[in-house]
């Protein structure tokens, strides 16, 4: 809880539930990720936030963008930014949608797939084009592989196949997993990487950009590196597998860049239990899954909860939504405990959820609205 935050719950007292996000902690997560990674250019990946705040406040600072449609080009456009300080990196688009970025001056796309290259060819002649390979996904809490990227071997034919089309074979990309706190994975995938540059060179295409993709955490209940620990990793990692050559480098923060900017305030609806044998009382909250909270599916992301009887005694709790859906548990399986004292009514506060929660807030399920934002 920032001063400033803590001030604005005092004198406006909004609504529950809201998130109120602190924008000098957003430019000081900026700056310190610059100061980590100096060589890297920072492309923000606006799924995790993209309040016309945050965006303008970003191009001020000097960031990029990473894009996964047109609307969020729009939205990097309308804050400031130029086209050739966005990418559209999302794998999957509609080809009216790659003439349509294309039009607004875009000229980074990823792919993954032939059919996908294709299409970019078509309908963006001259683009710069990056494949995205598989990872892992191991040490993070919310994995990013399957759905994304292919095998190397793949990847370094259809950058040899991009290098006969209409488009620019101009790199890699991966993507380790959000709130990834195992330093080491990078370091794999970079070996990949330097791989098919080299394989590619080999053939005469000379690849010059590596997107690092995101990946850097915001602390919820665990300790995580700190920004200078992950730029000594991937900057070590970087001149083990490329020498003296090093390529063009692109990292994608979204979680680090706003998560601990943003708190979120809920209300305590209920408190019960469904037996007098039970053990654990349940906690409704007025958030849940389909109110901006969508990763605590499956448990994966845990965040801190602060209560205003902390100093109390507390107990093993289940922790729910809302909602009139039986998926809108956030916490059974995770050892919450919460204050015996807590009582119906009570306000508590979610930390560091400036990050993907008002994009996966639902527009009206069940008739609850929005999640309510404020950028102060």
């Amino acid at each position: 809880m920032t001063e400033k935050i803590a001030r604005f719950f005092a004198e406006n007292t909004p609504a529950t539930p809201c998130l109120v996000v602190d924008l000098d902690v957003v430019a000081n997560n900026y700056a310190n990720l610059h100061d980590a990674l100096p060589e890297a250019r920072i492309f923000y990946a606006v799924k995790a936030n993209p309040a016309p705040e945050i965006l303008k406040l970003l191009v001020g600072q000097g960031s990029c963008f990473d894009t996964a449609s047109v609307p969020e080009i729009q939205y990097c456009l309308d804050a400031g930014a130029t086209a050739d300080r966005i990418s559209f990196g999302n794998t999957i688009k509609k080809a009216s949608d790659i003439a349509r970025a294309h039009a607004l001056g875009i000229s980074l796309f990823a792919f993954d797939s032939l059919e996908e290259l294709e299409k970019i060819a078509e309908h963006a002649p001259g683009a710069r084009v990056f494949c995205r390979i598989l990872t892992s996904g191991e040490g993070a809490d919310w994995p990013l592989s399957r759905k994304f990227g292919c095998e190397p071997e793949m990847a370094t034919e259809l950058l040899l196949a991009a290098s006969t089309m209409n488009v620019v074979p101009y790199g890699v990309s991966f993507h380790v997993g959000s709130q990834q706190r195992d330093l080491t994975q990078w370091d794999k995938a970079l070996a990949q990487t330097a791989e098919i540059f080299h394989n590619l060179e080999e053939k005469g295409v000379m690849l010059r950009m590596v997107n690092l993709g995101g990946g850097f955490a915001t602390r919820y209940l665990k300790d995580i590196p700190s920004e200078g620990e992950y730029g000594n990793a991937i900057e070590a990692s970087l001149r083990k597998h490329f020498g003296n050559r090093l390529p063009e480098t692109i990292i994608e923060p979204g979680r680090s860049m706003v998560g601990n900017a943003g708190i979120i305030r809920s209300e305590v609806v209920l408190i019960s239990r469904k037996s007098h044998r039970d053990d654990r009382r349940w906690v409704y909250l007025d958030i849940g899954k389909f109110g901006g909270l969508a990763e605590t599916m499956d448990e994966a992301i845990k965040y801190k909860i602060q209560t205003p009887h902390d100093d109390s005694p507390a107990e093993p709790v289940i922790l729910a939504g809302p909602t009139c859906d039986s998926a809108d548990v956030l916490y059974e399986k995770t050892d919450y405990r919460l204050p015996v004292d807590l009582r119906i009514g009570d306000k508590i506060d979610i930390l560091a959820t400036g990050a993907y929660t008002t994009t996966y807030s639902a527009v009206n399920f069940n008739g609850f609205s929005p999640l309510a934002s404020y950028y102060i």
